[in-house]
């Protein structure tokens, strides 16, 4: 089952519980159903990792458990998915994520100086804000819907997959 390969890159659940940035979540990390692996809270991680990931906001590891909590997502799954933003990736993926929005709203797209310095950002930022944050959002959406819809698809095509095999295991031993 698909179940054995999430389990297999799951971070420990007790690692998580301790995790600074989560303990405002207290006593709600000990409710059971954020911890399992199926299709459905798997899916839903999925979705709420890759869309919060996306967000341009601090505290995004905050925003995917709150996420997880109230939608009742796989935890796990839900926070680590939000590091697909890291500190490498995070000026690509919000330079295209702001080319997005600035398509999206019909304005022409700043490009980047070569020295890009905190000055020029700050001067900058009252005409970037709105292409950056609706671009960010609209990937986010359909990134998190991909991601959803995928491991939903993969997840049952595999269930399937293995449900016929088994049956036609059972076929052949009964001809013999």
């Amino acid at each position: 089952m698909p179940r054995r390969l999430f389990k297999r890159y799951m971070p420990d659940p007790a690692r998580l519980r301790g995790h600074k940035s989560l303990r405002v979540l207290g006593h709600l990390l000990d409710r059971p159903n954020l911890w399992h692996l199926n299709r459905r809270s798997v899916a839903r991680a999925m979705g709420i990792g890759c869309f919060t990931a996306l967000l341009p906001i601090p505290l995004q590891m905050l925003a995917a458990a709150m996420l997880a909590v109230s939608l009742r997502a796989n935890l796990a799954i839900s926070v680590s998915l939000v590091w697909l933003t890291n500190p490498l990736t995070m000026p690509v993926v919000f330079y295209g994520t702001y080319q997005l929005g600035a398509w999206l709203l019909h304005t022409p797209a700043r490009n980047l100086p070569d020295g890009m310095t905190w000055e020029w950002l700050s001067s900058q930022l009252g005409t970037m804000w709105q292409p950056f944050v609706l671009g960010s959002l609209v990937t986010g959406v359909v990134l998190g819907g991909v991601a959803y819809g995928t491991t939903r698809g993969y997840w049952e095509w595999r269930v399937r997959r293995q449900w016929q095999r088994r049956q036609r295991l059972r076929c052949a031993s009964r001809d013999r």
